[in-house]
């Protein structure tokens, strides 16, 4: 390792002109990292024609994808390829996981079935056996893994946990102990990732003393490295379990655990201590978090107004949220949704709509959850013109931010009833072409209270048969009839 860092050391310093002046990660990452300024960057670099070592491309490549910026990530490697830097079989498999991941499997498995033979082995048959598990396609999953056995390929403790990540995320998490007695046979060590999957396993199924015992055995385990990680799972299904006090007990060895003051095992503690209900122990978290973390994350705040709204102190959230705002540099509408949201809960409708403005006035608009918080309200208060307004306001900030937001099939059908009951052919009609803008289809149950809308109302409307072909609806015979009501010239 010595040798290794000498060496590297040694190779920017011979850097001339033909190399970038920094190394590659550095400049990538100077404007802070978003993908805006990482494309930008990278744009730049590759127009430069500047040389960089290989190191560099490796350790970038692994920043990206931990920062999950796949698709420059994906740019990055293809141009390196093109610019004669030769890929080993372990490049090879980090570049079919980064094809999955911005292209999608059938781009990944085109990329593989090209590759030369002498690089399809474990390494990117493993990089394509995670890709499926990833997008849960269990059948070919399987038969992938069955096809590494008859080669001979050996899975690393990374298939094994994608496998039983894609057996969880489907509703198999009884499978999962029979992975973990396939990795002890062929030898495969378990890592961190595979205790705390088998224990989620088992506390799925309610089996607390099972989780205990894999617990257990986890302490025993020597070649494993102990962190924060398996307490904060361990304490996730205690208090899952409604278990405080053990929830609490393994909370203080989180903490104990958490020696260089990670930022995302503070998260874990706020969001923790504050299922247990443990309002003191929650500001002392915050506290150590505040001194560790002087200029705190938007999102720390987040999680700590949460906590504190689940909690009912809302005057402990207000102040909170006041101090965010107070120095926040980016204002981010997800922190004044939650404050809104409780608000509106607690039927504080002034103080939740002078939030909405405020936070328009720092420039950040609503998005389609202030919307949906909005519509909740003015539903339990019978206000169905605000909430229509509410869907509208939704629908549209939804398509703006390339995110479509959908009301659901109840919210749907609370506001059909109303105008079926109030024999409003208008108001059901402008809600109607306010969800052709997000659904494909309206469905059958909208187009029938449509129906028995017009009906009420004692409407006219020739064209609706002709909506209902268009729609392929087929209708109740209690509609059929209406219809002949309704589509008379």
């Amino acid at each position: 390792m010595a040798f290794h860092l000498l060496s590297r050391s040694k190779s920017v310093g011979r850097r001339s002109s033909k190399y970038l002046e920094e190394a590659l990660y550095e400049r990538l990452f100077k404007d802070g990292g978003s993908e805006v300024s990482v494309r930008r960057q990278l744009n730049e670099f590759l127009k430069s024609r500047k040389r960089v070592f290989k190191w560099e491309v490796d350790l970038t490549l692994r920043k990206l994808r931990d920062r999950r910026l796949y698709l420059p990530a994906l740019k990055l490697s293809e141009t390196m390829t093109k610019r004669g830097v030769n890929k080993t079989a372990s490049d090879q498999a980090i570049h079919l996981d980064l094809i999955g991941k911005a292209k999608g499997i059938t781009a990944a498995e085109n990329y593989f079935v090209d590759l030369p033979e002498s690089y399809k082995n474990h390494l990117t048959y493993g990089a394509l056996l995670n890709c499926y598990c990833k997008e849960l396609m269990t059948e070919e999953a399987e038969a992938l893994k069955e096809k590494m056995k008859e080669l001979n390929l050996p899975l690393s403790s990374i298939s094994y946990n994608s496998l039983m990540t894609l057996y969880a995320k489907t509703g198999h998490p009884e499978r999962i102990p029979a992975i973990i007695q396939e990795m002890k046979l062929a030898s495969v060590m378990l890592d961190s990732f595979s205790y705390n999957i088998w224990m989620r396993a088992l506390a799925t199924v309610d089996d607390i003393s099972g989780v205990e015992r894999v617990f257990d055995e986890f302490k025993r385990d020597g070649q494993v490295v102990s962190d924060w990680t398996t307490y904060s799972n361990l304490a996730s299904v205690y208090v899952d379990a409604g278990l405080f006090e053990k929830a609490e007990n393994a909370l203080k060895e989180l903490e104990k655990k958490n020696a260089h003051k990670d930022h995302a095992a503070f998260q874990f503690l706020i969001t923790l201590y504050g299922r247990t209900g443990n309002l003191l122990e929650l500001y002392r978290v915050w506290r150590s978090l505040r001194l560790a973390y002087p200029s705190t994350p938007n999102v720390s705040y987040l999680n700590m107004i949460q906590a504190l709204v689940n909690l009912k102190d809302l005057p402990g959230a207000e102040k909170c949220f006041r101090e965010w705002h107070s120095y926040c540099s980016t204002y981010d509408i997800r922190v004044a949704n939650v404050l809104i949201g409780a608000f509106a809960k607690h039927n504080l409708l002034e103080k939740a709509q002078e939030l909405k403005e405020n936070a328009r006035r720092r420039g950040a608009k609503p998005n389609a959850k202030t919307w949906e918080i909005f519509l909740d309200y003015y539903l339990r208060h019978d206000d169905f013109k605000s909430a229509v307004d509410c869907v509208a306001n939704a629908v549209s900030t939804g398509k703006g931010d390339g995110q479509k937001w959908i009301p659901s099939p109840d919210v749907v059908k609370i506001l059909m009833q109303h105008f079926e009951q109030e024999k409003d052919v208008d108001g059901a009609e402008g809600l109607l072409e306010i969800l052709k803008k997000v659904l494909d289809t309206l469905g059958d149950d909208v187009l029938e209270s449509l129906i028995r809308t017009y009906a009420a109302a004692g409407r006219t409307n020739p064209s609706l048969r002709r909506r209902l072909k268009m729609e392929e609806v087929e209708v109740s015979e209690a509609s059929k009839k209406l219809l002949e009501e309704i589509c008379v010239d």
